[in-house]
């Protein structure tokens, strides 16, 4: 009709497009109220239909848990903390510097093989353990300043099987003030570990070699598994090996602006999966990321 508006008189076509367009408006308006009364039957037949049984049994929500490393690293994490220890962090990508050069490791060091370490530049790289974030926590606060920290986080290398896996998780612990000996480190691990692993566990420190450490020890507890008898998981010696640690080397101190004559330091670290595997007597690594429910149930 609109269309055919152009074909009458000057005269006629205002008339007809006042016609044309009331109809138009009236018909919009019957269109949205039939619109309207449809929308209106429908929620009715659809509150009708539809009953509440308040006889029914009601469904619980379906509770998730914590993975058993959560679980572990929140425990270690809070025995360390009710020592006075704070808890730092800092990147997992990291430079080769913290995670090497700062920590006294030589250019020729093994660590540094591509075979080892997840390098992504000739100057980044996965960060191998979380002892970066000890040398940025040093080197973030005034010369020889004291420090007190653990540095948990995911740490990568190049190692997948029952016992080691890409991608795992450390804890890693520092020290620095003055008069720290070795006797400081020595009492504070055999605090942490009768914590974790009860009064009834022996320890025992071992001497080794670390590159950012010296004099450096292996901590090793009585097998849990067999209360130091000898057994399978500790290949008949008794003793478990847990964490390393020693007196913080004093090459390091230097390159965070440290005077190693005026203060000391201790360092340890370990893996919250081997700590893990203790205390719940699981003997394989991969379990933990491989998100079985049936697995994770038990915990």
């Amino acid at each position: 009709v609109l269309r055919g508006l152009g074909a009458l008189s000057a005269e006629m076509r205002p008339r007809m497009g006042q016609i044309v367009n009331e109809i138009r408006t009236e018909l919009e308006e019957l269109i949205a109220a039939k619109a309207e009364e449809l929308k209106q039957a429908e929620l009715a037949h659809k509150i009708a239909s539809e009953r509440i049984d308040v006889t029914m049994p009601g469904r619980r929500s379906v509770l998730g848990g914590k993975h058993p490393l959560t679980v572990t690293l929140d425990r270690i994490k809070e025995t360390f903390m009710r020592m006075g220890f704070d808890i730092a962090e800092g990147p997992e990508v990291e430079k080769d510097y913290y995670n090497f050069e700062a920590l006294n490791f030589p250019p020729d060091h093994p660590a540094r093989d591509m075979q080892d370490s997840f390098y992504i530049t000739e100057e980044f790289l996965l960060r191998t353990h979380t002892s970066p974030v000890q040398v940025r926590t040093m080197q973030s606060g005034d010369p020889n300043s004291p420090v007190r920290v653990i540095a948990p986080g995911k740490v990568y290398r190049w190692d997948y099987d029952a016992t080691h896996s890409p991608m795992f998780h450390q804890v890693e612990g520092l020290v620095i003030d003055k008069g720290i000996t070795f006797a400081d480190l020595k009492g504070t691990l055999e605090l942490f570990i009768h914590d974790i692993f009860g009064d009834d566990v022996r320890v025992r420190f071992r001497p080794s070699f670390f590159p950012f450490t010296e004099p450096s020890a292996e901590v090793d507890i009585s097998c849990v598994m067999c209360n130091g008898q000898g057994c399978r998981v500790c290949s008949g010696t008794g003793w478990l090996e847990i964490l390393g640690c020693g007196m913080v080397h004093p090459r390091v101190l230097e390159l965070s602006n440290y005077d190693p004559a005026q203060v000391s330091g201790f360092a340890f670290g370990m893996g919250v999966e081997r700590i893990a595997m203790l205390v719940y007597g699981i003997d394989d690594l991969r379990l933990f990321f491989e998100n079985d429910l049936r697995f994770l149930r038990q915990f």
